[in-house]
């Protein structure tokens, strides 16, 4: 699988040029951050229309999530960076966020984004259960049991 920015950039990070190679990993933190979010915006516009908020929780959540995106925005400008190279394409899988204005939460898209397919599985729940063993030249260091339970509906 090939990762690279929707522009079609060769750079696995997004990025506008080299010019803002001084950036360091400023690029692929600003899309974490964006991705949870339009995460936690799509957890809001859920919660909104199964009327879950009150008036001001779902003024405060706005406020707070407008305040957010134009700390991302204000960042990528000291960076120079455009705020679409936020956004990856991760080949077949598809790009990392809808492009703009094109996802409504709840509404089924033709190619979804993995931000869309995030905010489903945050919507119905999913638990991952597993082990993990780490090691080197044979020997057994770290044994991890995971057990996560990932959903936006309280337990």
């Amino acid at each position: 699988m090939v990762c690279t920015p929707v522009e079609k950039s060769p750079n696995l990070l997004p990025t506008t040029s080299k010019a803002n190679s001084k950036a360091g990993l400023a690029p692929l933190l600003l899309t974490v951050v964006e991705l949870i979010r339009q995460l936690m915006e799509a957890q809001v516009i859920r919660r909104m229309e199964q009327d879950c908020l009150s008036e001001s929780e779902l003024e405060q959540a706005s406020e707070s999530l407008q305040k957010l995106e134009e700390q991302v925005l204000n960042l990528c400008h000291i960076f120079e960076i455009e705020p679409a190279d936020l956004n990856i394409n991760l080949g077949d899988v598809g790009t990392l966020l809808p492009s703009p204005g094109s996802y409504y939460p709840g509404e089924i898209g033709n190619k979804p984004s993995v931000l869309e397919l995030l905010d489903r599985l945050l919507n119905t729940g999913i638990v991952v259960d597993g082990e993990i063993d780490l090691g080197l030249a044979q020997l057994n260091l770290i044994h991890a049991k995971l057990r996560l339970v990932l959903t936006s509906r309280p337990l």
